[in-house]
C-alpha cells in the first residue's frame, strides 16, 4: 500500500501501488504542463462515506511513496481514460481500473502457420 502525500499539511492518501503509479503518471503529465487540477476519491464507510477532493497546483508539494521497489506495469487504456476525464472535468477521479484494450486484443493461443504439402 503506497501513499500520496499532499502539501505542508501532510494529508496522506493510501492507495495500492498499482493505482498510485497511474495517479502519479497523470499528475506528472499535468504538472509538467503547469496545469492545476483536482484529485478526488471516495471515503471509506468507516469514516462516514462521501468523497474527498484536493486541489493540486504546481507550487504545492506532492509526494508519492511506494511499498514495492519494482514499478507496476501501467495499463494504457486506464491511463487514457483517467487523462480524458481529468482534461474534460479538471478532476482526476480515483476509481476502478478499466480493462486494458491492448491486452484483450492480443491473441493468446495462436499456433504457428504450418507449411503446406506440395501436391507435385
Amino acid at each position: 500500500m503506497g501513499k500520496l502525500i499532499y502539501g505542508s499539511s501532510s494529508r496522506e492518501l493510501e492507495l495500492d501501488d498499482r493505482m498510485l503509479a497511474h495517479v502519479k503518471s497523470i499528475a506528472v503529465m499535468k504538472l509538467r504542463r503547469n496545469e492545476s487540477f483536482t484529485i478526488s476519491w471516495p471515503r471509506s464507510l468507516e469514516t462516514g462515506g462521501g468523497r474527498v477532493t484536493i486541489w493540486v497546483h504546481p507550487s504545492i508539494s506532492l509526494q508519492f511513496e511506494f511499498d514495492q521497489e519494482q514499478r507496476p506495469e501501467l495499463n494504457r487504456s486506464w491511463l487514457e481514460s483517467m487523462m480524458q476525464d481529468a482534461n474534460k472535468t479538471g478532476d482526476l477521479a480515483i476509481g476502478r481500473e478499466v480493462p486494458d484494450i491492448d491486452q484483450r486484443a492480443r491473441p493468446t493461443n495462436v499456433s504457428e502457420p504450418r507449411p503446406r504439402k506440395s501436391s507435385a
